[in-house]
């Protein structure tokens, strides 16, 4: 059984795997996990599959920067999910889910975000004409304490994460929330705070108002969708699967406290929030 605040808290971006192969009992439990990722909360259709590593899907890796830099996966997680306005987040959101189980079997893990559309990973999954393919997860049995000794890690500040006070807001994003006054939601959002985002740009923010938690996502200046790295390289706006994860790590979390409640997404249209700050969703505590 997973336990959500352990595993996150395990888990870390392995870019040096050894070669052994995974277990079969282990291939097939991660497998017959990956069958249960159908939807995520705004509803998009999404599939998983589980593949051997070969040295065309390592080829289709190159140009994306510090990825190459991965060494020795055994195999991949592939997702696909049906096009659509929210497709990233909930693809961010249900991939996650698949990281942290297979963190609890015993695997490493790497994000491994931009656009697989026309890579090889695309023709193992059975890419559909309405489906996309907005990242793929390295895994295998990572080589101990290459978490400390991968200075490709160093390079993009894995280890680092923003503070309580720059993420997390009481009523509008110009007053912070602390720590203390987060009450029984307060590990949830810490755990949200340790999730993985593509260059540990960090880019949520949650506001809290009453009952509800309003999630947003502030983009990053100079990074993301409209800049020329991604344009040129068809990469997928990945601030966007950023907040799936984020809503993943914050919902397991609470469900794990015991803490009720749900997803909505109607715009609070709480002020002032800049135009960089996009509103995503809504967590509705019941308690």
């Amino acid at each position: 059984m997973l336990n959500v605040q352990n595993t996150i808290q395990a888990r870390y971006s392995a870019r040096a795997y050894r070669e052994d192969p995974i277990a079969p009992e282990i291939l097939a439990a991660l497998q017959a996990s990956l069958k249960t990722l159908r939807s995520g909360p705004f509803g998009s259709a999404l599939r998983f599959s589980l593949v051997a590593a070969t040295e065309q899907d390592r080829l289709s890796l190159r140009g994306l920067g510090t990825y190459g830099f991965i060494r020795n996966p055994t195999g991949f997680i592939i997702g696909a999910v049906q096009a659509g306005e929210h497709a990233l987040e909930d693809f961010g959101y249900t991939m996650e889910q698949a990281v942290l189980e297979a963190t609890t079997l015993g695997l490493g893990t790497c994000w491994l975000g931009g656009s697989f559309t026309q890579s090889s990973f695309a023709a193992k999954i059975k890419k559909q004409k309405h489906e996309i393919i907005p990242a793929v997860t390295a895994t295998g049995y990572a080589i101990e304490k290459s978490q400390s000794s991968d200075y490709t890690r160093q390079i993009v500040r894995a280890d680092r994460r923003l503070l309580w006070e720059q993420l997390f807001f009481e009523g509008s994003i110009e007053k912070s929330l602390s720590y203390e006054a987060a009450g029984s939601y307060a590990p949830a959002l810490e755990m949200l705070r340790l999730g993985p985002s593509a260059s540990n740009k960090q880019p949520w923010r949650v506001i809290r108002d009453g009952p509800r938690w309003h999630f947003y996502c502030q983009r990053t200046p100079r990074y993301g969708k409209n800049t020329w790295i991604f344009v040129l390289l068809h990469l997928a706006d990945l601030q966007r699967v950023d907040l799936g994860i984020a809503m993943c790590h914050f919902e397991l979390t609470a469900r794990e406290l015991g803490l009720r409640g749900a997803w909505t997404f109607s715009n609070p249209g709480l002020a002032p929030v800049d135009e960089r700050t996009l509103y995503i969703a809504t967590w509705e505590g019941t308690e």
